[in-house]
């Protein structure tokens, strides 16, 4: 039987209850932060600045030397039973994610994606500084990631299994194409808005905590549903590094798609739940 006394200091501790999904904690638990500025000139003398930048070329690097060079066992592989196949590509994606942002967030925000810094640039949380910043490093990592897989891999073998780059597959149109890089990366970039939403973290202590791994999750899950469309790009420096080093006519006869296709993802990600989640406008309006 609980004693009187326990059960006091129960209910100072824990006064109200809320259910999972509601609005707990209220919005005096969190402070919205302000708007980044378009160019903010004192990042180029910080240190911060250019360590963030170096977290984001180390990250995409690694990146695409550990997806690339699974893409390419499997590829090489004699038969799907004898290789980790479409899933273990996948899982390749989305587990250096994990790992990724896990690692960088406390540094750079742990973007490791054109689209995503993008993407957090239209929704301000970011200056325009930082996001040509961070998309220069990004692309100059991946296009190093490339490099070393090709060195190990060889020329002849690279080009034999295409260096990973993305295309169209056959069967599938352009416009197909497209519209499976719009919504992968939609669902991509939603996730990063969803995972580190000011409200829910003030809200809910774990979810800082636990931000990469939906991340992580939802770019295994849009690898399994697209790598036989256009490889899944989703990622605009991944698809950049991996066709500067297998350097074939087509893999850039369509390489605008995994530019043009994240970007609008991006958009259309921040967009939504910048207006239509958050009501930020009419918020402010009021």
């Amino acid at each position: 039987m609980e004693r009187e006394e326990d059960v006091k200091v129960g209910a100072q501790k824990f006064s109200e209850r809320h259910a999972l999904g509601t609005g707990a904690g209220g919005d005096k638990d969190y402070r919205e932060a302000p708007a980044a500025p378009l160019f903010e000139g004192g990042e180029l003398k910080s240190w911060s600045f250019y360590r963030a930048g170096i977290a984001e070329f180390v990250a995409t690097f690694l990146f695409l030397y550990i997806t690339i060079l699974t893409v390419m066992g499997v590829n090489r592989s004699p038969n799907k039973c004898s290789s980790v196949g479409i899933q273990g590509i996948a899982w390749a994606f989305g587990g250096m994610i994990f790992a990724l942002v896990y690692c960088t967030a406390g540094i750079s925000g742990g973007h490791i994606n054109p689209a995503v810094t993008f993407g957090l640039f239209l929704a301000r949380k970011l200056s325009l500084t930082r996001a040509v910043f961070y998309i220069v490093m990004q692309c100059l990592g991946a296009i190093c990631g490339a490099a070393v897989v090709k060195g190990f891999e060889g020329n002849a073998r690279y080009q034999l299994f295409k260096g990973g780059a993305n295309f169209v597959s056959h069967g599938y149109t352009k416009g197909d194409g497209l519209g499976a890089e719009i919504v992968g990366t939609f669902l991509l970039v939603y996730t990063v808005f969803s995972a580190t939403d000011a409200k829910r973290n003030a809200r809910d202590s774990h979810v800082p905590i636990l931000a990469p791994l939906p991340i992580g999750f939802a770019v295994f899950l849009v690898h399994l549903a697209t790598i036989p469309i256009t490889g899944t790009g989703i990622n605009p420096a991944r698809s950049l590094g991996a066709a500067i080093v297998y350097n074939r006519d087509h893999a850039w006869d369509h390489h605008w798609i995994f530019w043009v296709g994240p970007f609008t993802g991006a958009a259309l990600a921040a967009l939504y739940h910048q207006i239509v989640i958050r009501a930020i406008p009419f918020k402010t309006r009021g």
